[in-house]
């Protein structure tokens, strides 16, 4: 009787089958923006919910603040395990956690579900952000990995509300087959991410775990400072946007088109992407003025919008505060990673991004709170007011120093 002997390469290639690391970019890079789309996709779709349950607007800023929720704790409690455990391993972790979450649109549509969704969505994104981002940095160097990983996420979350307001307008089922796609893609994208190479070798011993160290440079606190009050007021912008833009539509404007509840977001968010490429090689001070200088535009913008029921306006508002969304964003990432040296950049990123997301709970809920009480005309003023103090207030901390 012949033997036959299976050679050791081929029973051990399914365990070792990988990609290159050119196509294990683009996967991650996919994998991310895709993760990302799908953490704005309920912007549209808040305005069907509260329809549907009849609850007020605060509510939907509850969920939407619970995604926040969800990221500031991913980053301070996981948002460096990708140093020791492996890129591969916990950007696999966050896709799945998205799918998950999808998961749970689907299948537990009440409020008490769509808070624990977007709190679980919130926790994957908190990990992917960090992880992608080293990730796209290890498999590429040569590139620009820092200018792709921007673009990716502020792309990635402005296609997310145009899906979901093409899906609110011509899905049978609105409120569930956007989550169904998603969970099918994402699905597939975990499949894709596990075949990416790895870049971090694993430590024999693993280090005990810890949370994120947060670190403030001495020497440039005021500086620093100005650079995380500045977040801080640019996620707040983006927040009522992502947040309340179908209701401000709906309300202020007498515009309940589902559509354009998507579009508004996406406008906003796609502008800020837009902006960050074609500024992206003029420095870190250029940009964080014209940052400060667009969100104020736009600011007025928004009131004056509000207060005409123009939606021209309104939209117009989305473009020019979203280009400087992108532009200070950027700048303070960039400032504040020059004011660390190698050791600790890390750690002082940690806290400019918590104080950035930290935007996007208490302005959101304090605007949900408010137009509870008041009209919103009035509200949005009074939220532009604030904005403009805070985006004052940064530009003489971190511009102030020639």
């Amino acid at each position: 009787m012949t033997s036959w002997k299976v050679p050791m390469s081929l029973t051990l290639a399914p365990a070792r089958l990988r990609v290159s690391h050119g196509l294990g970019f683009r996967v991650v890079a996919v994998a991310f923006a895709t993760a990302l789309a799908f953490s704005t996709v309920p912007t549209p779709l808040y305005a069907l919910y509260q329809q549907r349950d009849g609850f007020p607007t605060f509510v939907v800023t509850v969920v939407f603040a619970a995604y926040a929720v969800g990221v500031m704790l991913s980053l301070y409690l996981a948002g460096h395990v990708s140093d020791w455990l492996g890129r591969r391993r916990v950007l696999l972790a966050g896709v799945l956690a998205e799918a998950f979450a999808a998961a749970l649109f689907l299948l537990w549509p009440e409020v008490p579900g769509l808070i624990v969704a977007r709190l679980v969505s919130g926790a994957g994104i908190g990990v992917i952000t960090a992880t992608a981002t080293a990730h796209l940095s290890e498999l590429r160097p040569r590139t620009k990995p820092g200018l792709v990983a921007t673009v990716v996420n502020a792309g990635g979350l402005a296609l997310g509300p145009l899906a979901g307001g093409l899906f609110a307008r011509f899905a049978a089922e609105p409120l569930r087959t956007p989550f169904a796609v998603f969970l099918v893609v994402l699905l597939l994208e975990a499949i894709a991410v596990s075949l990416v190479p790895e870049t971090v070798e694993r430590r024999e011993e693993r280090p005990a775990y810890r949370p994120q160290r947060l670190s403030l440079p001495p020497a440039a606190r005021r500086e620093f400072t100005g650079a995380a009050i500045g977040a801080f007021a640019a996620f707040a912008l983006s927040g009522l946007f992502m947040a309340l833009a179908p209701t401000l539509l709906a309300h202020e404007l007498h515009q309940p088109s589902r559509l354009l509840a998507g579009l508004a977001p996406f406008t906003m968010l796609g502008a800020a992407a837009v902006a960050q490429l074609v500024f992206a090689r003029i420095g870190f001070r250029p940009q964080l003025r014209a940052g400060y200088a667009l969100m104020a535009g736009g600011l007025v913008l928004l009131a004056g919008a509000a207060f005409a029921g123009s939606l021209p306006w309104f939209f117009a508002a989305g473009a020019v505060a979203g280009a400087g969304f992108g532009l200070g964003f950027r700048a303070s990432v960039g400032t504040v990673a020059g004011l660390a040296d190698e050791l600790t950049r890390g750690e002082v990123l940690a806290a400019l991004f918590l104080a950035a997301y930290a935007g996007l709970v208490a302005p959101v809920l304090a605007v949900g709170l408010a137009m509870l009480v008041a009209p919103g005309t009035v509200v949005l003023a009074g939220f532009a007011a604030v904005e403009l103090v805070l985006l004052g207030w940064s530009a003489r901390r971190t511009l102030g120093r020639a």
